[in-house]
């Protein structure tokens, strides 16, 4: 599963949706829908965007936690 962090970096700078709309100039609508974790995909743009805006890497943006099926999975091939 992937995990989408940008609503933790935001709190973390005390930046609004606002904020990261001006500063990446990316739609309202998509920032948005980043922060409330409803996007469903994201382009390669939309991130460089972004980490240029909060002056951080892809990997801040977005975390890998394996589910505990892909845990399962992962251990019976072992």
């Amino acid at each position: 599963m992937i995990i989408n962090k940008l609503s933790e970096i935001m709190g973390r700078n005390r930046f609004k949706i606002k904020d990261v709309v001006e500063r990446s100039e990316l739609a309202r609508n998509t920032v948005t829908e980043l922060y409330y974790d409803r996007a469903k995909m994201i382009s390669f743009e939309t991130m460089d965007k972004l980490c240029r805006a909060l002056n951080c890497q892809p990997g801040d943006l977005f975390e890998y936690i394996p589910t505990a099926r892909e845990e399962n999975q992962n251990a019976a091939q072992v």
